[in-house]
């Protein structure tokens, strides 16, 4: 990629970082589908809302990100001068002042959406619950608690992902943030949020050590970071075929099959384990693709089964 040649939409597309979406838009559909469940129906209204503000949040939290690590991506950078993809500021795509007023932009976009579709949809709580899922991401990546850096951080995106992101559309969907399978399903999603979560830090293990910056991959290590990913993987699929138990149910096809997905990739995240040790980028990004797969597909295919069994168009699912 040649930066000098990119045009202005060109980089602020890139800065944009859409191959990360569904990090955060596979939970907010989740949710979605969960609430749509227990509502017995989808709202159309509560669907659009749910697309408008994850556009508005992931804008947020994708401009801040660099923002915030601009110091650390720009370590990175001197360290591994020809490694991985160009970076936002550091590699001058974008001037840091515009991602911080683009970012919070669009934090404040976020939140007017959350107010008005509150008052649409007669949902008093989706303004709170939108502040709450903005201020999760705002102390995981900005002064003062900045708890990526301190410690801690890991823990912090698996409660944002894994359960407000998902909670804030089941609410919107339905009027409840913790419907009952919601509850059930919730563990195994915070474990496959925490898998991705240990994952992320792998290529910026010894950038993040030299700047401060204090990740799973950066304190313990390259191999208890992918070890610990590859369990919570298995431990998440394993938490949704325990899902019916909880709620007194004999398991459905549902939760049979998306923890199969789940597994099935992995197997072939174990494969990809080995060589993605420190600084070999490509095997680590090969690494995370499948790590991702199984998350995102698995995920996708709980909400599309838990959604037709909630309408009644699939026997035997979670309603």
């Amino acid at each position: 990629m040649h930066v000098e040649t990119m045009g202005l939409a060109e980089r602020w597309w890139y800065a944009l970082k859409p191959a990360s979406w569904p990090k955060v838009f596979v939970p907010a559909l989740f949710g979605q589908a969960v609430g749509a469940a227990h509502a017995g129906r989808l709202s159309v209204g509560a669907l659009a809302f749910g697309v408008l503000w994850m556009v508005a949040d992931v804008a947020f939290i994708v401009l801040l990100n660099d923002w915030g690590d601009r110091a650390v991506d720009a370590l990175k950078r001197r360290m591994f001068p020809k490694a991985g993809s160009p970076k936002t500021i550091p590699d001058g795509i974008l001037p840091a002042t515009a991602l911080l007023a683009a970012g919070l932009g669009a934090g404040t976009v976020a939140l007017l959406l959350a107010m008005v579709a509150g008052a649409t949809l007669e949902r008093p709580l989706l303004a709170p619950l939108a502040a709450l899922a903005l201020f999760v991401f705002i102390a995981y990546s900005l002064p003062p608690l900045r708890l990526n850096y301190r410690g801690g951080g890991e823990v912090l995106e698996m409660v944002g992902v894994g359960a407000v992101l998902p909670a804030l559309h089941a609410y919107a969907q339905c009027g409840q943030w913790a419907p009952a399978w919601f509850v059930a399903l919730a563990p195994g999603l915070l474990a496959l949020s925490l898998s991705s979560a240990l994952a992320s830090g792998l290529s910026d293990e010894e950038s993040d050590r030299a700047g401060g910056k204090r990740t799973w991959a950066s304190v313990r290590g390259n191999a208890s970071a992918r070890r610990g990913s590859e369990v919570l993987l298995v431990l998440g699929a394993l938490l949704w075929l325990a899902a019916p138990w909880m709620t007194r149910k004999a398991p459905p096809l549902t939760v049979l099959l998306a923890a199969g997905v789940v597994l099935v990739f992995a197997a072939r995240v174990r494969r990809r384990s080995p060589g993605a040790v420190t600084n070999a980028f490509g095997a680590q990004s090969a690494f995370k693709l499948e790590l991702h797969r199984a998350i995102w597909w698995g995920t996708l295919a709980l909400s599309g089964l838990v959604l037709l069994g909630g309408l009644g168009l699939l026997g035997g699912a979670p309603a």
